[in-house]
């Protein structure tokens, strides 16, 4: 295979980002890394979030055709919904950076284990219950309630109970009272992080009533929208440097989504160190959610979903083919070894679950050479 030449030499190229303010950009690599960023948003970013967001407003119009009709094939469609919005969350999580993590939202929409106890005492309280029927329920659940009722977790306990969906019968309108608020604040969360990265312009007219109506903050102060600012690294205004600072950010993004599967999300139920910090308990959802985070990190290295085109695949295709090789054949290493455990909610201790995270592990040490390796060629 063709090798770059990486060079001491360093030359200048203009790239222009803007007809109106062109940008020097220096280096090879640089200039093949500003090809890199912005197709990693536009295949991978912004597609994701799209489809959660979009995933979350039928679920949230799914729980609303449940509560007025209350039958077991409702029931399915809900949770069919809740499955398809959190694969594209979990897809979604190695760039949990930007406007997940400047505005909290990852916490708020992702916290477990369910405070089961305080859900009990919300869902007795009569105040509170009309409060979240209320045309402000959404609002109201998401200002009031704290992480450990919000999100996912909380529609999954509702809806679900060992693995299967429940039977109508036994959800209380007062949990689909609760359900609906707390979808809805979900949707406007997911919402969120669509127009926080895609720009408010650039999001259906719908999501736009939903952001003015909720008064939904989606950049920090006047600062650009999170895809034109790692789009636009290198110029006034952006927060990144340089395009190799925005294709850290990526690996970084990688790095830690792995390190928290292999030691957070399999390692803690299955070292003992808190056997209830299984993530998705009710619906038995949980590896599941540990492959399409690796599925997060594939997207991200190789470009996109499905529209792939220079990436960082490519660019240590070209750099270190080797490194590249094993980074792949990692991910599918990965992804193989967390589909074989058997029923981790039972059994998290299991000898599956102890080699799923040495895989993981394994896929988290060669990205960490690749931000080594990545920030070798502008040194």
């Amino acid at each position: 295979m063709r090798k770059f030449f990486f060079s001491t030499a360093i030359f200048a190229v203009l790239f222009t980002l803007s007809s109106c303010n062109p940008v020097v950009i220096e280096g090879e690599n640089e200039l093949y890394l500003s090809e890199v960023v912005p197709n990693y948003i536009d295949n991978t970013v912004i597609p994701i979030y799209k489809s959660l967001a979009d995933e979350t407003v039928d679920l949230y119009a799914a729980l609303v055709a449940l509560k007025a009709s209350k039958t077991d094939a409702n029931v399915q469609l809900a949770a069919n919904e809740w499955v398809e919005s959190r694969k594209y969350w979990e897809q979604s999580e190695a760039f949990l950076y930007g406007a997940a993590a400047d505005f909290g939202i990852d916490p708020h929409i992702d916290t477990w284990p369910l405070d089961k106890t305080s859900l009990d005492a919300e869902l007795n309280n009569a105040t509170h219950v009309e409060a979240m029927a209320g045309d402000d329920g959404a609002a109201w659940a998401g200002e009031k309630l704290g992480p450990a009722l919000l999100g996912f977790h909380g529609i999954e306990y509702i809806l679900f109970e060992d693995g299967q969906p429940k039977s109508a019968s036994a959800i209380t309108d007062n949990e689909l009272i609760y359900a609906i608020a707390v979808a809805g604040d979900l949707r406007n969360q997911c919402i969120r992080l669509n127009a926080a990265w895609a720009g408010y312009d650039n999001v259906s007219e719908e999501k736009q009533e939903i952001i003015d109506e909720f008064e939904l903050v989606i950049t920090i102060g006047n600062r650009q929208n999170y895809g034109a600012n790692m789009k636009n690294a290198g110029k006034a205004g952006s927060t990144y440097k340089s395009f190799t600072d925005a294709a850290e950010d990526i690996i970084q993004g990688c790095i830690d989504i792995a390190d928290e599967v292999a030691k957070m999300k399999i390692g803690r139920p299955y070292d003992g160190t808190d056997i209830n910090y299984i993530e998705s308990p009710y619906s038995h959802n949980s590896t599941k959610d540990f492959a399409d985070n690796i599925e997060s990190i594939r997207f991200a290295y190789l470009g996109g979903v499905t529209t792939r085109n220079k990436s960082l695949h490519t660019f240590f295709a070209e750099k270190n083919s080797d490194l590249d090789s094993k980074i792949l054949s990692a991910i599918d290493n990965a992804i193989a070894k967390i589909n074989a455990i058997q029923d981790f909610e039972s059994d998290p201790a299991s000898e599956a679950s102890g080699t799923a995270i040495d895989a993981v592990d394994a896929l988290t040490t060669l990205f960490e050479t690749a931000r080594v390796e990545l920030r070798k060629t502008v040194e």
